[in-house]
């Protein structure tokens, strides 16, 4: 009999004084949506969300549950850093309730964190999206350079300073975490490089001069690779009446949207597409515009980038026509500029566009025809009650692929499960 590793996931919100009417954390949201299940190299996996403990016996209980797990453990903390107004010097992750001068008594002292954390037997992750208010800030930053701020434990992660005014959305690094989390690595092997998906993320982040990098020891197998779980292989062909449990794997930006490369210095793209087939050389007015939309789409002004973009994809429809490579690739654009902004349904429709385009100019058997056809899927699965509408044309679009079986049979059983939970028609 095969032992099951077993590890845990925890997802710990440190933002304070809830009670007085903060907004809840974005960034720990954002996480706990993400299904962090998928994210840990483990056979099983426990998932605990820690919203809003209250004081830091609490906190410390369920850390110490988590570590007794003795599979590989992740340990998320979002929200703030503070230190006592009075005897300061010790940093606490602030809970609800917590101000400067109760921090003392109603936060979670950093120490007790890591001290958790080193007693546990298998291998340990800590991710770290904090802000530290101006008291703390010090701390974190000698702390941060000299590793006492992790004392032994694998630390990753950022650390800004406070808002003028409560975030809306998650951090920006804990946004492009999530998604190279979501894309993995094609290349790699089963466990991802966490310094590597560490980096990726800051880069695509565009980290400000005030952001406190951390990035402290040496990760055991933690992050599961999700595009190796994802690579093709033989599956058995479902029973009759049986649904397929097929999933596509999210994938890396589309070649048209990755951010260029500053010259003189060129470093290899962090995130290429898998099975990727050469892709034309973007029209001149295409490199122009990308930095200036990727800009706008990183800083929540989506609307300022769809409309940069579409005009991106006027020039290029003058000049290659409405057919051409160069036209498509702003189709791209916009479908990941949709995805960025949340609107998942509009990015089905858009790639499930390029799609059929690639399938026209190439084949099904193109590695970026595939590719954008399982864009076009892991949206068309985050698109609600969009989901329904847009099946049927994508359902379409996979039956034309060779070894699509399992995705078409994964739209039928949605749309089939659609039918039986429908309301009954009431004859008038």
């Amino acid at each position: 009999m095969v032992d099951t590793v077993r590890g845990c996931v925890l997802l710990l919100d440190g933002t304070p004084d809830r009670r007085r009417g903060v907004l809840p954390n974005p960034t720990a949201h954002a996480v706990a949506g993400a299904h962090p299940r998928r994210f840990l190299a483990a056979d099983a996996v426990d998932v605990v969300q820690l919203p809003a403990v209250e004081g830091p016996q609490s906190a410390l209980a369920y850390l110490q549950h988590a570590a007794a797990v003795p599979g590989p453990l992740l340990v998320w903390v979002t929200g703030r850093l503070m230190v006592p107004a009075r005897r300061g010097g010790e940093l606490h992750l602030a809970l609800p309730g917590s101000t400067p001068a109760t921090v003392r008594y109603t936060g979670l002292p950093w120490a007790w964190l890591l001290r958790t954390l080193q007693a546990h037997a298998g291998p340990v992750l800590l991710m770290a999206d904090l802000e530290a208010d101006p008291a703390a800030r010090p701390h974190v930053v000698n702390g941060a350079g000299s590793g006492e701020l992790a004392e032994g434990v694998p630390l990753f992660g950022v650390v800004n300073p406070v808002p003028p005014a409560p975030a809306r959305e998650a951090g920006p690094y804990t946004r492009a975490l999530i998604e190279a989390l979501q894309t993995g690595d094609p290349h790699a092997g089963p466990v991802l490089d966490v310094p590597t998906v560490h980096r990726r993320a800051l880069l695509a982040a565009g980290s400000g001069p005030d952001t406190v990098p951390l990035q402290w020891g040496t990760p055991g197998p933690v992050l599961a690779n999700v595009a190796a779980a994802a690579r093709p292989h033989p599956q058995p062909r479902p029973a009759d009446g049986q649904a397929s449990s097929w999933r596509p794997a999210p994938l890396p930006p589309p070649a048209s949207l990755r951010q260029p490369e500053p010259a003189p210095v060129r470093t290899p793209d962090p995130g290429p597409a898998p099975a990727a087939a050469p892709v034309p050389a973007p029209a001149p007015a295409q490199d122009d515009l990308l930095p200036g939309i990727l800009a706008a789409a990183h800083a929540g002004r989506h609307n300022e980038a769809a409309a940069m973009a579409a005009a991106g994809e006027q020039q290029a429809l003058r000049r290659y026509g409405p057919d051409s490579p160069e036209a498509g690739l702003w189709v791209e654009v916009r479908a990941d500029l949709a995805r960025m902004a949340g609107d998942h349904s509009r990015a089905a429709g858009l790639w499930m566009t390029a799609a059929a385009a690639r399938f026209g100019r190439s084949g099904p058997a193109d590695g970026e025809a595939l590719a954008a056809l399982k864009r076009a899927h892991y949206c068309w699965q985050h698109s609600g009650d969009q989901a329904r509408r847009l099946a049927p044309a994508l359902l379409a679009l996979w039956e034309r692929v060779p070894g699509g079986e399992g995705a078409a049979g994964h739209i039928r059983a949605h749309l089939q499960e659609a039918e039986e939970n429908a309301p009954p028609t009431v004859a008038r």
